[in-house]
């Protein structure tokens, strides 16, 4: 139990795996070591005349129907227990009070526990943000339809559904979900009878061209490449399970950010994507936007202050944000459009 945090109603088996997995990515060196997101081998163009005013950078966008303060994305975390809740109750705050979006954590447990609900009821204190529910893909072998999907996206209210794949978290999670055959169809006809749109995310270790290019007639609105370089899902689970890394060469395993980003928007021109895994300052994410991603998504260093207070995540943010700023003026970006015309330099 994290220190200083009662749990007062009795999780379920998943609130309770919720809760460790919190409590690991507290606690121990989740993130990868032997590989990075990638953003350090390119270069935003640096421009000693840039002919911008810091103070009128536009870093407004619109992203699935909702116009954004900046292109940011709050990630998918938690969700399913006491602890959850004081967590998604503080992001949702700041979110409202930056105007930036909002992904939960996975919802099959409030959809299998009833009590579990109200962790991700954050719509009252976020009523203007774009909220992004969560299911995993794995689900879908498992009974899941469009009616859950459905329950998922407006029991909370949300403006659209991310469906996370994970095969090599659920291979190394206790009781993990293992089957991942026949997904692809599946989605064909699922995602065009949801009125809402739906995205594809991984969780960290990437998408890869080929996956991006095999569900690129699915109708999915986005895709998140949720690349390596920032927190191993993998690794979370082996310290969930042993309290320490076993697997150690699996753990490390994945697509880098900066890769899975590039390749993708090459194959796949036309195709909105989001950019995370790794991305930890406002440098990683102008470089992003500039290789084409419509907007970043962080997750991790969100935690701590979430714990904390939901002005604790509004200092974090709001300091991400200023770097994003200095960025884009230092490279000659009045705007979001203007960034994305950059072309990033690759470092010697």
């Amino acid at each position: 139990m994290v220190a200083g945090y009662a749990e007062p109603m009795e999780p379920s088996a998943i609130g309770k795996r919720k809760l460790k997995h919190v409590q690991v990515c507290l606690d121990y060196p989740v993130e990868y070591q032997t590989r990075t997101a990638g953003f350090e081998r390119f270069d935003l163009p640096y421009k000693a005349l840039p002919e911008t005013d810091l103070a009128e950078i536009d870093m407004r966008v619109s992203f699935l129907g909702k116009t954004l303060a900046a292109p940011f994305l709050i990630g998918a975390m938690t969700g399913g227990a006491e602890l959850s809740a004081t967590i998604n109750k503080n992001l949702a705050l700041a979110a409202q009070q930056l105007g930036l979006g909002l992904m939960l954590g996975s919802q099959r447990v409030m959809l299998e526990q009833s009590k579990a609900r109200s962790s991700f009821m954050v719509r009252r204190y976020a009523p203007d943000v774009l909220l992004i529910g969560n299911l995993g893909i794995a689900q879908l072998n498992k009974g899941y339809g469009a009616a859950e999907v459905m329950s998922a996206i407006e029991l909370i209210e949300a403006d659209a559904l991310a469906f996370h794949s994970n095969p090599l978290q659920e291979a190394l999670q206790e009781d993990g979900d293992r089957d991942f055959s026949g997904l692809v169809k599946k989605l064909a006809e699922l995602v065009p009878t949801v009125p809402y749109p739906m995205l594809l995310k991984e969780v960290g270790h990437g998408l890869s061209v080929q996956v991006a290019q095999s569900v690129k007639d699915v109708g999915f609105a986005a895709l998140d490449v949720a690349g390596a370089g920032g927190t191993s899902w993998a690794k979370v689970e082996d310290y969930v399970n042993y309290g320490e890394v076993r697997n150690q060469d699996l753990t490390e395993w994945g697509i880098p950010t900066a890769t899975a980003l590039k390749d993708i928007r090459k194959a796949l021109p036309q195709m909105p994507l989001v950019a995370s895994g790794g991305i930890r300052s406002g440098l990683d994410a102008a470089k992003a936007l500039a290789m084409g991603a419509q907007a970043v998504a962080v997750a991790r260093p969100l935690l701590k202050p979430a714990l904390e207070s939901a002005e604790a995540v509004v200092e974090w943010l709001e300091h991400f944000l200023w770097e994003l700023r200095v960025a884009m003026h230092c490279a000659g970006a009045k705007d979001i459009a203007s960034l994305t015309k950059l072309k990033l330099l690759k470092r010697l």
